[in-house]
Formats: C-alpha cells, structure tokens, sequence
C-alpha cells in the first residue's frame, strides 16, 4: 500500500465520536482521528513490513499513521538515530507503546534505550524508557535474568517520579519482569518493599499495585509450573 493510499483510508475511517473518547484518556490533538487499533492492524497486514513507508507514515504527523509506522516498519533497519528523533515527537502514551512494544524492542538498540531514557525529564521520553523494559520482559524470551536485575534499580530510583504516564509505566516494567520467573519475582518483590518505604506518594502506589500483583497466588503458582 501506497503512502497517499492510507491516509485516504484513515481519513475515512474518521470517528469523532471515538476522538472524544480518547481525550478522556489523555489522547488529545489536532491530528487524531479516532481509526481504532483492530483497524490499523488490518492496514498493517495489507501493507506488509516497509521501512520507507514507516518513515514517510511518521512524517505525516497523524497520530493513527504514527501508530501504523510502528506495525509496519522493519526493526532490522531501525537505526539509533530514527529512534531518537521519534521519542522526540512522542506527544501521547499510545503512540510512546505502539512504538515500543510493535517495534524498538525488537531492535538490538532496546537495553540501552531503556537506560537510557528512564533518565530523561521529558515526560513520554522517559515512559519509553520503562515501556521497553516491560516490553522485553514480556516478548523477549532469551534475555537473561541479568538483563532485568539490571532494571530494578533504575525502577526504585524513578519511582518517585508522580506524573501518571511516568509512574504507570514505571509500574508496569516492575510487574512484567516480576512475572517472568521465580527468582525475578523475589527480586521484584524486594525491589517493590524498598520502593514503598520511600516519601513519595507514587513510589506507595507503585509498590503496593506491584505487590498486591506479584505475591498473588495465581502469578506464583504460574511461575512454579509454567501454567
């Protein structure tokens, strides 16, 4: 599919009444036009995997077409620099997870992007940086468990962080890697009782959502027979 092609099919796909809805959860602008996620990923599939045509969807500045660039493009060709100048134009959490989890985190650049922008002050830079640790935590099976020991003590250290797309996301990197095996559950767990002793009321809220979540018995007894 065609550039022009698909911005024509996303403008016929206009819902106003689903762009009301989405400012409610904090997606605003003028370039948002309501193509829900079930029909981007039908483009998607249509269109294949195509780097240019990611690129050129992104410069489109439509929020459903940045959406779109992230399902289609190839993180083969995923360079360092594309990734910079995307977190860059990140201006809502949906597109910050679309990027993350349909395509950055299956470029080798994703431990070091996370490290990296969990440190940023930017707001949706810095949930990128825990989106792709959740993200790893969930669909990369082979990284070890060094990986995401490295990742606790960046959550415990921006935990106090209270704007809600950063502590959401900080929350939810702790809960992924808590649920990826026995001994990262322990950790995650320590990790959690040390963040809610801090003076922050979003390191309380992070703590106790990840607790409540990782000491369960269904998430226990899942890790101790991989059922």
């Amino acid at each position: 599919m065609e550039l022009e092609l698909i911005v024509r099919e996303l403008k016929r796909m206009r819902n106003p009444e689903a762009v009301e809805g989405m400012a409610r959860f904090g997606i605003r602008g003028g370039n948002v036009y309501g193509v829900s996620v079930p029909n981007l990923r039908r483009l998607a599939r249509k269109a294949g995997k195509n780097h240019r045509l990611a690129i050129d969807l992104w410069k489109t500045g439509i929020h459903e077409a940045r959406i779109l660039a992230g399902m289609v493009d190839d993180p083969r060709k995923v360079t360092v620099e594309q990734m910079e100048s995307w977190v860059r134009d990140f201006d809502s959490w949906d597109v910050v997870d679309g990027s993350c989890g349909n395509l950055f985190d299956k470029t080798p650049f994703a431990f070091e992007k996370a490290m990296e922008w969990s440190k940023r002050e930017a707001e949706y830079e810095k949930r990128a940086g825990f989106v792709l640790m959740a993200e790893l935590a969930v669909h990369d099976k082979a990284l070890p468990d060094e990986t995401f020991l490295a990742f606790l003590p960046v959550i415990a250290r921006e935990a106090v962080d209270n704007r809600n797309f950063v502590k959401k996301a900080v929350n939810w990197a702790l809960r992924q890697i808590g649920k990826r095996n026995l001994p990262l559950n322990r950790a995650a767990i320590v990790t959690s009782e040390k963040i809610r002793n801090l003076e922050s009321s979003a390191a309380r809220w992070i703590a106790s959502n990840a607790l409540k979540e990782l000491k369960s018995e269904p998430v226990r007894k899942k890790l101790r027979t991989g059922k």
